[in-house]
């Protein structure tokens, strides 16, 4: 088939209503801003920050600053030092990851909150915290790193977490290992239940 055919079957194919761009419209309009968001969207996005701010208990009130080659870490009563140190070496895949480079400090605690609050509804075990290191502690990313370790201890669902190893990001990103829900506990008792027989 010719390239003279193939272009009459492509015309009869779009049909009439197709027309050709003219000269010069075929820009991207760089000009214009984008439209401003609807009444709608707007009280949508107040209401989902109401709601944050009601339920969300992590608090915004002062913390000593971490040293910048310091690493995080915090169990909780009862977890052993193995499940840590597996933790601190990676011995854990991390299921979802969130970060938090160069975001300011409230919408860090923010997506933190609802990050971890999504966590534990899907049942996740570990999850990664990116957010960065600085070489100063009044750095930003250290001022955001000092504030994850006092948040994620806030959190009743969170067990253990560690600076990630190396290979996850080091000083600049934190492991967080989440308490097993209920869901989770009773799929693990049907499992061992079947495997006895």
């Amino acid at each position: 088939m010719s390239q003279h055919m193939r272009d009459d079957l492509f015309r009869q194919a779009l049909g009439e209503d197709v027309q050709p761009l003219t000269k010069g419209r075929d820009k991207a309009d760089v000009e214009h801003s984008p439209a401003a968001p609807s009444e709608a969207q707007l009280a949508r996005r107040a209401q989902a920050e109401a709601e944050d701010k009601e339920s969300n208990f992590l608090s915004d009130e002062f913390v000593d600053l971490l040293g910048p080659a310091d690493p995080i870490e915090y169990r909780r009563d009862g977890i052993q030092i193995g499940v840590l140190e597996r933790l601190r070496h990676g011995g854990y895949a991390p299921e979802a990851s969130l970060h938090l480079q160069k975001k300011p400090l409230e919408v860090c605690r923010r997506e933190l909150f609802r990050f971890i609050r999504d966590a534990r509804e899907h049942d996740l075990r570990c999850v990664l915290v990116v957010h960065g290191r600085s070489r100063e502690a009044e750095g930003q990313a250290n001022i955001v790193r000092s504030y994850i370790g006092k948040w994620l201890a806030q959190f009743d669902d969170v067990q253990a977490y560690v600076s990630a190893h190396k290979s996850h990001g080091g000083l600049g990103a934190t492991y967080a290992m989440l308490r097993k829900s209920e869901r989770a506990r009773a799929r693990n008792r049907e499992r061992q239940q079947k495997r006895r027989g």
